[in-house]
């Protein structure tokens, strides 16, 4: 817990030193030398020009504190990044205080060749694309095969009878259209995608494992996937939506090849009605300014939302929300998230989450968040006989902090408060913290 609360006072320091350096030009002056520059403003007002925030990739050459920073364009179709972080919860949240979090995060293009990954050691994801005019063939392989006992949280607490080890090994292969769309960035796409994928689902007890949970066999689960994406987003130089729309959805459909009735602590999820599922899924994301106010002000829109027409769902088909830093790189906008909430931590069948944030730019690496966050959930339920979904709604509340930092690093400092929807009813917060280095 002391690393922690050094994570804290480290990142609390940043940022006092930012608002320190902002303060420092008023400093230098007197209060007799402010009111000669104030009294010959007056007389002789400057020609400002109208302000532009520093887009990303582009070249541009920004002022802050009197000195002007030279900023050269970069290619964003080649990116790779160390991304590590930790959140603090307060009070706990299914008994932990602190969770701590990373990834490598690399993307490249060879000419008509695409391939992006993500890596965590357990948990990885690749896709690689290779483009034909507007046509492109695809390929996607990834894994959850954590060693650990898992058990799901009920009530903001872990219930250990619930205990088990899982995990997925799968692939797609798939063909799709692919068209530019304005504003022509590396990122702003039309994306129509066709997969058929495969994957290989396992479990098994542990110790903790509750004596009447029984588990469905190992199998091998299939089916197609369309997905659908569009991103129209123009980002600004912290990667962070700026102007523009992006939306996506996604179809699936699934089969699990040997399957049997489950109990996974709760009630019985029978063969028939869990083998097969339909799972849909959809987002919208807009970025925009406020009328009369400059380009440093904007107002940020998120809404998803995901159901299962047949009510087919178990503990391994689910819709996984948690939380986490929020999406902003285009292959990463589907993913919901819920502040303060761990990874993963709902399983539902249904959900809606939409937000509101309005985002000011301090100084061109410098933002602050403030960000309102409603979340509508029909939880799976794993832990009582009584009933398989319960519905849950609540709101979050957020504040945080964007800032470029040392050796081409960003920084990011975010502090939420949960109303009801993390602890059952129980009001709770959390401060999460972010360390991005690019490479």
């Amino acid at each position: 817990m002391k690393n922690a609360f050094d994570s804290v006072t480290i990142s609390l320091t940043v940022f006092l030193f930012c608002i320190a350096l902002a303060g420092s030009p008023w400093d230098t002056a007197s209060a007799e030398e402010t009111t000669g520059i104030a009294q010959k403003s007056q007389k002789n007002p400057p020609a400002e020009s109208e302000y532009h925030t520093p887009l990303a990739g582009e070249p541009s050459k920004p002022e802050v504190f009197g000195r002007t920073i030279d900023i050269l364009g970069r290619n964003r179709d080649n990116a790779a990044a160390l991304v590590m972080g930790a959140t603090i919860f307060t009070p706990p949240l299914a008994e932990a205080q602190f969770l701590p979090f990373g990834a490598f995060y690399w993307k490249h293009r060879w000419d008509d060749t695409r391939f992006r990954g993500i890596f965590s050691i357990m948990v990885n994801e690749a896709d690689i694309s290779e483009t034909f005019g507007k046509w492109q063939l695809l390929g996607h392989l990834d894994n959850n095969t954590v060693p650990f006992a898992q058990p799901e949280i009920a009530g903001g607490q872990t219930i250990l009878r619930t205990s088990i080890i899982f995990g997925t090994v799968n692939g797609r292969l798939g063909a799709g259209l692919r068209l530019p769309v304005a504003p022509f960035q590396a990122d702003n796409d039309l994306r129509v995608q066709l997969f058929y994928q495969g994957g290989y689902l396992y479990s098994d007890r542990v110790e903790d494992t509750g004596p009447n949970v029984f588990l469905p066999p190992d199998t091998l689960v299939h089916g197609p996937l369309l997905r659908v994406r569009y991103d129209g987003l123009r980002r600004n130089l912290m990667e962070l939506p700026h102007r523009g729309v992006a939306a996506g959805m996604d179809v699936e459909f699934a089969r699990r090849d040997s399957w049997s009735d489950a109990n996974y602590g709760g009630a019985t999820f029978t063969r028939d009605e869990t083998r097969d599922y339909l799972k849909l899924s959809g987002y919208l994301i807009a970025a925009t300014g406020i009328p009369g106010l400059s380009e440093r002000n904007r107002l940020i829109f998120s809404f998803y939302g995901g159901s299962a027409p047949y009510d087919t769902l178990d503990r391994f088909s689910s819709f996984r929300i948690g939380g986490g830093p929020l999406p902003s790189e285009t292959d990463d906008l589907f993913r919901q998230v819920y502040p303060g909430a761990m990874f993963n931590q709902f399983p539902a069948s249904e959900y809606l989450i939409g937000s509101a944030e309005y985002r000011r730019e301090l100084l061109f690496f410098l933002y602050f968040h403030l960000r309102s966050t409603f979340a509508w959930v029909n939880r799976e339920i794993f832990t009582t006989r009584r009933l398989k979904t319960l519905e849950n709604s609540g709101e979050a509340f957020t504040a945080a902090i964007t800032s470029g930092f040392l050796w081409e690093s960003v920084l990011s400092l975010e502090y939420s408060y949960d109303s009801s929807v993390l602890r059952n009813g129980k009001a709770g917060s959390n401060i999460t913290i972010i360390w991005a280095k690019g490479f």
